[in-house]
Formats: structure tokens, sequence, C-alpha cells
């Protein structure tokens, strides 16, 4: 092939047509692709496939840190056989309680 203007071209011209036929099979696949990737369906596809990962990244994350949180309040409550602490349990039954008694009151007077 000649790349300058002072090297001869040598081919024959079945030789260049040949070339330039496999340069436009090749420009018409390149074309073809570019025209796949910029499509508004496969750039939404993208986009979708991208969010979908992001969400099941951080629903993945939220899960380990709500059973991670789950396991320590459990481990408060409950002894190494897993039977419960009665000893924690009532007062925070009982501060329970009285909170929403508490709320209870709070509402019945707003309408009086």
């Amino acid at each position: 092939m000649a790349d300058t203007a002072d090297t001869p071209d040598t081919r024959t011209p079945a030789q260049i047509e040949a070339d330039i036929k496999r340069r436009r099979e090749t420009l018409a696949e390149t074309l073809d692709e570019i025209g796949v990737r910029v499509h508004p369906k496969t750039i939404v596809g993208d986009a979708k496939a991208k969010v979908v990962a992001n969400v099941d990244h951080t629903l993945g994350r939220a899960y380990v840190q709500v059973n991670r949180v789950v396991s320590d309040v459990t481990a408060k409550f409950t002894d190494d056989d897993g039977a419960p602490r009665v000893e924690r349990i009532v007062p925070v039954a009982l501060l329970a309680a009285g909170v929403v008694g508490l709320l209870v009151l709070g509402t019945r007077r707003r309408k009086d």
C-alpha cells in the first residue's frame, strides 16, 4: 500500500478494488455499531441497567446493615442460650408503654 506520494503504488487494479471493498465493509460495520450505541433504546437500556445495579447494591448494603442492627438488638435482649432477658425487656416495655400513654393523653388534651 502507498502511504506517501513518493512511494509508487505497485498494486494491481483488482487488489485496489479488493482493498476498497474491504474498507467499505469495515466502515459499514463500524457505522452499524455506532448506530446501535447511540440509538435511544440502547441508551435507555444502559441507563436502566446502571440504575438497577445501583439499587441492587444499595439494597444489599441496607439489608446487611439492618440485619446487623437486628442481631445487635437481639443480643442485648437474649442471653447466650437464646432465652429472653427479662431484666432488660421489662424496663424497655414499661418505657414504651409510658411514651404511648403520654402521646394518647397529649392528643386527648388537644381535642378538648
